[in-house]
């Protein structure tokens, strides 16, 4: 079983292990272009890249196995108007590839900071299938000066922030039907201005269900990223929580028309895309029979 990934600040002691992380997966993504991940283009990431970006690492049991550098204000972000914090670069070690790094850390970006921007070479096309995946729409194209390919530029949204309840009760979950909707929800809802993920929550379970849960009995147990139902394929970034009473009896108020709780298959047959993901990760803690 693989140890957990964290994503943290890049510190000065990375620079020689990143360095190498970057020249591997950019020779892999880029065999078009000479002397690709070395000389001068090396040069300028350690000298300048690293001091002017904001970058994060990824890491799993001590080893740095992802680059994220986020650009604020620079070309990406400002020609042709096209709003969002820029990815100015994002690799992933060829060894580690495949197994959803780099989706994190450009949903960790997001999360920071809202829209994105990003550019790809044309003849990167795993690169390509990778951002539309993820959801990002061409909004551009240009030439490379320094290398003479042609580039796309790509651009996405701000995700729907939101908060959501786990409550299980004898291994099924808890799950919400609005008014003139088929689709069932997790407990929950969007933020208003001011507050916190958890006064959010806390506002919501007591309007949507009449269930009181103080904002400091939440604990946060992870966060889901999954197209929004319904939005056009814009991305959501869900913090789920735990906490508050076990015995509770829901009265349906606002907009809700009722309230079920339901097993793995009724979930993932009766609710919204993201609640997969959900009960799929309380199979894994054993909260939810598999």
């Amino acid at each position: 079983m693989s140890s957990e990934m964290i994503i943290r600040r890049y510190r000065a002691s990375d620079q020689d292990v990143v360095t190498d992380l970057w020249s591997r997966a950019v020779r892999q993504a880029h065999p078009f272009i000479g002397g690709e991940g070395e000389g001068e283009r090396a040069r300028v990431l350690r000298e300048e890249y690293f001091a002017q970006a904001e970058n994060w690492v990824a890491e799993r049991a001590g080893s740095v196995i992802g680059l994220l550098g986020l650009l604020h204000g620079g070309p990406g972000a400002g020609d042709g108007g096209g709003p969002g914090t820029e990815v100015g670069g994002l690799f992933v070690a060829p060894e580690a590839q495949g197994g959803g790094v780099g989706r994190e850390l450009l949903e960790h970006a997001a999360a920071l900071h809202g829209a994105l921007t990003l550019e790809v070479f044309e003849g990167n096309d795993r690169a390509r299938r990778f951002s539309a995946h993820l959801g990002f729409t061409e909004r551009g194209r240009r030439t490379d000066e320094e290398t003479g390919h042609p580039l796309i530029a790509l651009e996405r949204a701000a995700p729907l922030k939101s908060v959501s309840w786990l409550h299980l009760r004898e291994g099924r979950l808890l799950s919400v039907r609005t008014r003139g909707n088929d689709t069932f929800y997790l407990p929950g809802g969007k933020y208003e201005p001011g507050e916190t993920a958890r006064e959010a929550l806390s506002r919501e379970l007591h309007e949507e269900l009449g269930v009181v849960v103080p904002a400091e009995e939440l604990s946060e147990a992870f966060v889901i990223h999954d197209v929004a139902h319904g939005k056009s394929g814009r991305r959501l970034h869900m913090t789920c929580f735990t906490g508050g009473p076990q015995d509770i009896a829901p009265v349906p108020g606002r907009e809700i028309a009722e309230f079920a709780w339901f097993d793995r298959r009724e979930a993932r047959e009766r609710c919204a895309p993201a609640h997969a993901q959900v009960v799929n990760r309380l199979i894994a803690q054993g909260r939810m029979p598999g």
